[in-house]
């Protein structure tokens, strides 16, 4: 019997995402004669049955497109806003999904996306993902589709700061995406010659990264360029954030888990002018101008570069052969230039955060970047 499958993409929007669609989309109809629906706008859509029929025509034209023709939304099935309040709206997921007849659901998203569907799966839907975002941080894949896009246009932002850096005798600060994850920023910096790069995972001394921004003017160098992930914190405040999130992973009721949450939400808040201070502290401890640039959005918009466009057309195709072969519950995830199928339960909740000794820690540190460590 033919097999009806829906796709839907959630979180924040990434390159690649259309690729994907379009490697599930056109290996599902082309070679094992599938129906396929799309869901808009993340699991908000499926919750409020908004789907189209996804044929040929469809998918003509959208691999090189940005963003998601499908739309997106970052709402959580146990915890959407429905009716004024947030609701958990799993059970009407479960019945849109029967009343549309799908054999399996296909939820293409980031670690959060892995996460809500799992929950999905919990409640005996035959689900399966495809793990994108630019952060590279979902456990258990080589690497994410979005990645390299965002790597190649933060390191082409990099590289045309260093003219002003240079012409100006200044210090660029220049902020890039990563809240826990720095692997953007790591990629960014190595490539495109960032002097200082702090990661989330390595907690910086400002004092440090001072030295190493003086010791440059004093071999004659009176400029420096500091890549910095979004999520970085000095030491003082990082432990305070560590701790913070134990004590929500380890909270014994709901009232400690929810505590817990407000406090890292207030540590977040503090953080958000972070760049600014940090600009501000590099200018008054070494003497030179220093000037922030937020890359933003801009990071993870535009055309999908080819590489992500091949990983999301392969793990796609993948994903659709999975389906035919009724492998349910995992994640197609990136090994080599193949595609395995690896446990939704072992991926859900897997942050992948760079490790100290990664080799990409130890070529920057080889080439004398500074981790303000």
């Amino acid at each position: 019997m033919t097999k009806h499958i829906g796709i839907l993409t959630a979180g924040g929007d990434s390159p690649g995402l259309n690729a994907a669609i379009r490697g599930v989309g056109k290996t599902a109809l082309g070679r094992y004669d599938m129906q396929v629906i799309g869901f808009m706008d993340g699991f908000k859509g499926l919750v409020e049955n908004r789907s189209t029929r996804l044929d040929g025509d469809f998918f003509s034209g959208i691999l090189t497109r940005g963003g998601t023709i499908l739309g997106t939304s970052r709402d959580k099935p146990h915890r959407m806003m429905f009716g004024g309040k947030k609701q958990d709206m799993t059970d009407i997921i479960v019945e849109n999904y029967h009343a549309n007849h799908l054999d399996a659901l296909v939820c293409i998203g980031g670690g959060g996306t892995q996460k809500n569907a799992l929950e999905l799966l919990n409640k005996g839907l035959n689900i399966i993902t495809l793990p994108k975002t630019i952060d590279n941080d979902v456990g258990l894949t080589d690497t994410t589709f979005g990645f390299d896009t965002a790597l190649g246009i933060a390191t082409e932002a990099i590289d045309r700061l260093h003219s002003t850096a240079h012409s100006h005798h200044r210090i660029i600060v220049v902020e890039i995406m990563g809240h826990r994850a720095g692997w953007l920023a790591l990629g960014a910096g190595i490539a495109g010659g960032a002097d200082v790069i702090l990661l989330p995972e390595l907690p910086y001394n400002i004092e440090n990264v001072a030295t190493a921004i003086r010791s440059r003017v004093k071999s004659g160098k009176k400029f420096s360029i500091v890549a910095v992930a979004e999520g970085a914190l000095p030491v003082d405040q990082a432990e305070l954030m560590e701790q913070a999130r134990t004590a929500k992973e380890e909270a014994p009721d709901k009232d400690a888990r929810k505590k817990a949450k407000d406090k890292i939400t207030r540590l977040e808040k503090n953080n958000i002018n972070h760049i600014v201070t940090l600009s501000s502290q590099l200018e008054e401890l070494t003497g030179l101008e220093s000037r922030v640039t937020i890359l933003g959005y801009l990071q993870r918009g535009g055309t999908p570069s080819a590489a992500d466009r091949l990983l999301a057309t392969r793990l796609g195709a993948a994903c659709a052969d999975s389906i035919h072969n009724e492998q349910f519950g995992v994640m197609i995830a990136a090994r080599g230039d193949g595609a395995v199928a690896v446990p939704l339960a072992e991926v859900a909740g897997n942050k992948k955060l760079v490790p100290s000794d990664h080799p990409w820690v130890q070529a920057a540190i080889s080439v004398g970047t500074n981790f303000g460590v």
